[in-house]
């Protein structure tokens, strides 16, 4: 079967490269093992956001007083129910994407992909059956996977990983999680919701370490008002898995300890999937373990592009959904705006919310830029307390000396949501002033944008 081009693996990057290479005109076949969609649409951006609902609908239930509302009886979470409704919403999403291949004649070649040459992909179907596809041009978009440390092996019972921890077959009473960026410390929120006993570990002095300081900082504060167990400077050191429970040691800054847990969950990152594709037989150059390639995401050699988490970026479903379009777009002939990488807007879906654009505030000052800050608290907005969402603030970063806006960091409720028009502000190089000048609804969240834009400039009117 020939083909203008060929794309292996169909997750964000992939799929949607296929897509606008079909706007373009171009014949698209995509080789994929398992679901359409990817790691994101199946197993990660998508269903662990229905989870985080569920136990947010619970947690409502169990503050319904404090609104007014009395619910009789016991309310209980059906984590049986629960991880059906995900199962469920991400079945739907990848359907969808085959009605997207559909509409845009889009070939989904079924089974696993290897590289034979610049031209040519054989593909493994699950029988064996082993067949050959060529295209001019082949993009490489095959992901990442959870990431393994030695003495934290994953056995798919015991010491799991992210797709174990949304499909266990009963709600465990306690779990350790390792790793606190947004996957951890999205599984620590969703557990504890629903009633686990989480305790969550880091080895840096804060958790989702990549944020603002006070960003971090405030997130750990709201994690242990809910009653996770926050454990920072922290690192574990093995995991006895014989008896009933998972034996935890963990080395603290005052010492060894010892903690017990039904299901110790594995979050300490992901791992590009380069193994075993035909990058060595071609001699694709790698850079630190990834694909390493042009502004257009080409690599050294001729007809072959990478995109996604397997090339040095941001491991954003985001992000490779721009890089398919750039990719696909100069390979098709035209001028596109290579991603601005500085100006990549990242949220974590916890209870509070977390999104940020650009430089943090100690980035800013490395950097060696004069900075002004304004910050927003949202006890202070009026939509945020008749919400009952007070939690976080606003935090923005201005150069002094010119008034462009550096960096955008909020925690708290919905605050995802916000978070685009900040990076639309920063890709126009808005200021201090004219976001403080442009009028924002109320009573809204986003108020809490143009609040703090004026705190920058000793001008803020609620605080």
């Amino acid at each position: 079967m020939n083909y203008d081009l060929i794309i292996i693996g169909s997750g964000p990057g992939g799929y949607v490269a296929a897509i606008r290479a079909s706007q373009l005109g171009m014949k698209v076949g995509v080789v994929e093992k398992s679901e359409l969609g990817g790691i994101c649409l199946n197993w990660g951006c998508i269903p662990t956001k229905s989870l985080l609902k569920s136990g947010q609908v619970f947690t409502y239930t169990q503050h319904a007083a404090d609104y007014g509302v009395v619910i009789s009886g016991d309310v209980k979470p059906d984590f049986e129910k629960m991880i059906q409704r995900s199962r469920g919403v991400a079945d739907g999403m990848s359907k969808g994407i085959q009605f997207l291949f559909k509409k845009n004649k889009i070939e989904h070649i079924q089974g696993f992909g290897v590289l034979k040459d610049n031209k040519t992909v054989e593909v493994t179907s699950a029988d064996g059956k082993k067949t050959d596809v060529y295209a001019e041009h082949i993009i490489i978009a095959t992901g990442a996977r959870s990431k393994e440390l030695p003495n934290l092996k994953q056995d798919g019972k015991k010491i799991i990983g992210y797709r174990e921890a949304m499909t266990l077959p009963k709600q465990p009473k306690s779990m350790i999680v390792v790793g606190s960026g947004a996957i951890g410390s999205e599984f620590a929120n969703f557990y504890n919701s629903i009633g686990t006993d989480v305790t969550l570990v880091e080895f840096l002095p804060n958790i989702v370490p990549n944020e603002d300081e006070e960003v971090s900082k405030q997130l750990g504060r709201s994690f242990k008002k809910a009653g996770i167990k926050v454990m920072v400077d922290s690192s574990v050191e093995s995991v006895d898995t014989s008896g009933n429970t998972c034996k935890v040691t963990i080395k603290t800054k005052k010492g060894v300890e010892v903690h017990e847990a039904e299901i110790v969950l594995s979050a300490v990152g992901v791992t590009p999937n380069i193994e075993n594709i035909g990058l060595e037989k071609l001699g694709i150059g790698l850079e630190k373990g990834k694909i390493k390639v042009d502004d257009y995401y080409k690599t050294n050699i001729p007809g072959i592009y990478a995109i996604g988490d397997i090339v040095h970026g941001p491991a954003l479903a985001h992000v490779a959904s721009a890089e398919g379009i750039v990719c696909v777009e100069k390979i098709k002939g035209l001028n596109p705006e290579p991603v601005d990488y500085k100006n990549i807007p990242a949220c974590t879906y916890t209870s509070p919310e977390i999104a940020s654009v650009g430089l943090t505030e100690q980035a800013a000052k490395d950097a060696g830029f004069e900075i002004k800050t304004g910050k927003f608290p949202f006890t202070a907005s009026g939509k945020a307390s008749a919400a009952g969402e007070k939690d976080g603030f606003v935090k923005l970063i201005f150069d002094a000396k010119y008034g462009e806006l550096l960096g955008a960091h909020l925690i708290g409720a919905n605050v995802t949501e916000m978070i685009a028009e900040l990076v639309v502000a920063r890709k126009l190089e808005t200021t201090g002033h004219e976001l403080m000048k442009s009028v924002h609804p109320h009573p809204t969240m986003s108020e809490a944008i143009m609040e703090a834009a004026a705190a920058a400039y000793d001008e803020v009117i609620h605080l």
